[in-house]
């Protein structure tokens, strides 16, 4: 049979807070706030900055302690505003600006109403790329919404905290950037709208620990969980990978990005981590997104959507070491073992209880991963805590933003608590 060619096919309606029409052409650069830049994500945007001027352009940016690396970003994109983790930290980034002769500073701000400011700072039309790592960037993420940002999500514990409370009042200028729900975003056109798929079905490479049983797990080490097979990512979440609780909180921000019921979300294993997540639609058809593993992928679509980026080239600057994807082998499939990696079932369980459990759950989770790397427990003993946290403070009824960083104070606390019980059996 021939298929025709379909003419006068109407242009796409970008969402709300979208980007500009990609027939229209580049335009001007998109101005970017960078929430995290010194961390992983923060690197993987720094590359596209870099290769793509035309397209954007950094005009905040946010990190913690780490000011040489963050002296030499304020050099080479010369922002209006940046954050630091504290007063020390702001006059040691002054102390190397004037060293260095560049002239004059940008503004600096302190803590976590700087890390705010700088969220909310920029000119009309700033996009922010929330990549704060945990807890810590939920109150920015919210101030870039209420400042009617269009923000580029990837600290997913914003939805685990407080999912309830941002989606209903702010969801429509939310673009996800982790690689699994950019890829549901992209299989659904472009939409946070899930209302006609059957099932979102997340997958995870397994992590260095695939196949492995829990009896093995209590003797592994830190660097074989930060030894990730696939994805190169800060350590914390590197070993979120490894015990499985990174998928488990994806989980919960498939759940309330998506608004899909928990029975209609799974989660498969895909050692190859070629299919970044697939959804399932009504007919029963499948839309897999495949594509290296490479958050610049899910970066650029998150900062130029409806646009996409070549990154390959074909008119524009191709980026370094990036590839495209190589169909050169097999494609997997395997269910979790939730027995061997209960941080999973554990997010599950956390994530239908609803209430301030994820917000629970993530805290412990924090004070648990930090532990093990620290060699104070082992690397069961990261579900172990978790679990007692939830089972300890359950799930508290939510009613404002407040109450969600409220809950994960508690549950720190607590952690760190039991903690001290289980010093020494590492």
């Amino acid at each position: 049979m021939a298929l025709k060619a379909r003419t006068g096919r109407p242009k796409p309606r970008p969402r709300e807070g979208a980007g500009r029409d990609p027939s229209e052409g580049p335009g001007k650069p998109v101005p970017l706030s960078v929430l995290g830049i010194t961390g992983s994500i923060g690197d993987s945007a720094v590359s596209l900055a870099r290769c793509y001027p035309d397209r954007v352009r950094v005009v905040a940016m946010a990190a913690g302690r780490n000011v040489e690396k963050l002296k030499a970003l304020v050099e080479e994109f010369r922002p209006e505003i940046v954050s630091v983790r504290g007063e020390s930290e702001r006059s040691r980034l002054l102390e190397l600006l004037r060293e260095s002769g560049r002239g004059s500073c940008p503004e600096i701000s302190i803590g976590p109403g700087g890390l705010e400011t700088v969220a909310a700072a920029g000119p009309e039309g700033t996009v922010v790329l929330s990549a704060v790592s945990g807890a810590a960037g939920l109150k920015p993420t919210w101030a870039a919404l209420k400042a009617g940002r269009r923000v580029a999500l990837a600290n997913k514990e914003s939805m685990v905290l407080a999912g309830d409370f941002i989606m209903p009042r702010m969801g429509r200028l939310v673009v996800p950037v982790d690689s699994e729900h950019s890829a549901v975003f992209q299989a659904l056109g472009g939409t946070l709208d899930a209302k006609g798929a059957e099932r979102l079905i997340l997958t995870c490479s397994g992590g260095p620990f695939f196949g492995r049983g829990a009896d093995e797990l209590e003797r592994v080490t830190s660097a074989e969980a930060l030894a990730h097979p696939s994805w190169s990512m800060g350590p914390k979440i590197t070993v979120d990978s490894a015990t499985l609780l990174n998928k488990g909180l994806e989980v919960i921000e498939a759940h309330h990005l998506f608004q899909m019921p928990w029975d209609r979300i799974r989660v498969v294993v895909h050692p190859q981590s070629v299919i970044h997540s697939m959804v399932e639609h009504a007919d029963g058809q499948v839309t897999a997104v495949m594509g290296p593993a490479d958050m610049r992928a899910p970066i650029s679509y998150a900062l130029g959507f409806p646009e996409r980026w070549p990154l390959l080239g074909g008119g524009g600057a191709k980026l370094p070491g990036y590839a495209p994807l190589a169909f050169d082998g097999a494609l997997t499939f395997a269910e979790p073992d939730r027995r061997s990696f209960p941080c999973l079932r554990l997010a599950e369980e956390a994530g239908r209880s609803g209430g301030g459990a994820p917000a629970v759950l993530n805290a412990a989770g924090e004070v648990a991963v930090q532990a093990f790397l620290r060699g104070e427990i082992g690397f069961m003993g990261i579900p172990r805590l978790m679990g007692e946290c939830l089972h300890r403070l359950g799930a508290a009824k939510l009613l404002r933003l407040e109450d969600a960083l409220e809950e994960d104070l508690r549950a720190r606390s607590l952690a760190l608590q039991l903690l001290n019980g289980m010093r020494g059996r590492a």
